[in-house]
């Protein structure tokens, strides 16, 4: 079985600069760590594995600093490692991404299942895996709660949704989107960093993929664009209060009620 899983590097804090040309963050030299979503959909991965067999491939689109996170998916367990690298990607709203990474996808070749974390931290829109498996027009499931069974040319999952759970079966290839109570993921082993010390991570350019039709990639391929970002303003304000609780309750009922803290 070939497994691929989606990943994305995102801001380790919410101290991030914002390109104000562009209306993006500024993600060259900032301090970033895995998508804590993309964690559960790669351990859903590496179970798959262990129990029948396979490869596991983590797949990212993003700049050459997004090979830290890679070794760290090495260390993990991943098979192997790919990074979609080009100035022609920046910018890329969630369509632009979703197609880079379909092609990306495509490029690796012969995937039977793919796997997304529910959503990133940083964007939240919880659109990039279904997004993916539109532009590969598959089936797949989204808010996965628990993998049931992988069968010969299928699997069958459980989707906990907004108002019900339902479980869904879908036949190979597919891709599915994982929720946080799916596992617990595993942290990056000693063993396996000094086992892959040497392991090479896979980069590819806007040239290497099937389609190089550019109006469909970075902000030339984004129907969407962002009018205005910034980072949120750091209010350090504190208000200390003395008393019995019954009387710190209630004049934290009174500054409330004054929004004298806003």
């Amino acid at each position: 079985m070939k497994i691929i899983v989606c990943m994305k590097q995102v801001p380790a804090s919410s101290k991030v600069e914002i390109d104000e040309e562009t209306g993006t963050l500024k993600r060259l030299g900032s301090d970033t760590k895995a998508n804590p979503y993309d964690l559960y959909a790669l351990e859903a991965a590496l179970k798959i594995r262990e129990k029948h067999g396979g490869t596991v491939t983590a797949l990212t689109m993003g700049p050459k600093q997004a090979e830290e996170m890679m070794k760290d998916a090495y260390m993990c367990g991943a098979d192997d490692a790919v990074v979609l690298s080009d100035l022609k990607f920046a910018g890329s709203d969630v369509l632009a991404t979703s197609y880079t990474l379909s092609q990306g996808i495509l490029l690796i070749g012969e995937a039977d299942v793919i796997i997304c974390g529910r959503q990133t931290t940083d964007g939240d829109t919880a659109q990039i895996g279904p997004a993916i498996a539109e532009h590969l027009n598959m089936p797949h499931a989204a808010w996965v709660s628990e993998i049931l069974e992988i069968k010969e040319k299928s699997i069958v999952v459980k989707q906990d949704l907004a108002s019900v759970s339902q479980i869904s079966e879908m036949p190979f290839p597919c891709l599915i989107t994982v929720d946080k109570d799916i596992n617990v993921p595993r942290l990056p082993s000693y063993i396996l960093k000094k086992e892959t010390a040497d392991k090479t991570v896979r980069f590819y350019a806007f040239d290497d993929l099937p389609d190089n039709d550019l109006s469909r990639y970075g902000l030339v391929g984004s129907p969407t664009n962002v009018e205005k970002m910034f980072a949120p303003p750091v209010n350090e304000k504190k208000i200390f209060l003395e008393g019995s609780d019954k009387e710190k309750t209630e004049k934290i009922f009174e500054i409330l009620s004054a929004g004298k803290f806003i």
